[in-house]
């Protein structure tokens, strides 16, 4: 049975998320539709991006993604189908698949023409619905596109690093349901330029001069549970995705707050990382 996801900023209230459901049960007979996430800030590619590309490999190889974020076709937003670790993605050429496509290269890329046999003002139903339907029937991308080769890439994926190595200076791409802010420094990016060399995160108000590997692992159990620094602890770890991330200890955003509304981060935010002189000391 073949595998359908669906990853979007049309939320929960609208008609749109069941409308693209029935669209595609209407198509095929037997299909298994998952919903990724419709809660994707409107028209928010980065924090899109970030939840594809952690989301997409526990699939089975040959499922099928479809990505409505920022989908409107225009000139400079054109739609695409992509084949990349042998699965498949359709979207808009926005960026969106940048983070995914930096680290493993596309198989197979291809520009959507199906649109003059398609009258829509909703791409995602009635141009994304059909091309994942054809594919999961068992169809080539070159019969619903033309080749490409590569697609748009983004830079807001990338820190900027200054030229003798002593700064980072990265930003917010997303904030979990918990309130934690991940940025879009990795653990490669970190390690490459720290050099094991001491350093200093600052975001808005907050500092830190340690990352820890585990919200728990910046917890001392040795300690008896009462004379603990536990909620509201603030840190930096390295996520499961390996992104620098800021988090509260048991943060709960509704109660306690978060490292988002505490720290006064939210999506685009600057984070700066100041590393000690390579000759010092």
């Amino acid at each position: 049975m073949p595998i359908i996801t669906l990853t979007t900023d049309f939320g929960l209230k609208d008609p749109s998320t069941g409308a693209v459901k029935g669209a595609i049960l209407s198509e095929l007979d037997s299909v298994n539709i998952v919903d990724i996430s419709h809660q994707v800030a409107p028209f928010h590619i980065t924090e899109a991006a970030y939840i594809i590309k952690n989301t997409y490999s526990s699939f089975p190889k040959g499922t099928i993604h479809i990505v409505g974020v920022d989908s409107e076709i225009t000139p400079e937003n054109k739609h695409i189908a992509l084949q990349l670790d042998d699965h498949f993605f359709i979207c808009a050429n926005n960026g969106i698949m940048s983070l995914i496509a930096s680290e493993i290269k596309p198989q197979k890329i291809v520009e959507i023409n199906i649109h003059d046999a398609v009258e829509t003002n909703f791409p995602v139903l009635d141009i994304f619905v059909k091309v994942a339907c054809h594919i999961a029937r068992g169809g080539t991308l070159e019969v619903i596109g033309k080749n490409i080769p590569e697609i748009k890439q983004l830079k807001d994926f990338t820190p900027f690093i200054n030229q003798d190595q002593k700064q980072i200076i990265g930003h917010v791409m997303y904030i979990d349901n918990y309130g934690n802010v991940v940025t879009n420094i990795s653990r490669k990016i970190f390690e490459s330029v720290g050099k094991g060399r001491k350093f200093k995160i600052s975001a808005r108000s907050v500092s830190f001069s340690k990352i820890h590997e585990s919200y728990s692992h910046a917890i001392n159990f040795d300690k008896p549970k009462e004379s603990r620094e536990e909620d509201g602890k603030k840190l930096a770890i390295f996520n499961a995705s390996n992104y620098i991330e800021l988090a509260i200890y048991k943060s709960n955003p509704s109660t306690v707050g978060s490292a988002s509304t505490l720290f006064g981060l939210k999506l685009n935010d600057t984070i700066n990382i100041k590393f000690e002189d390579l000759n010092a000391g």
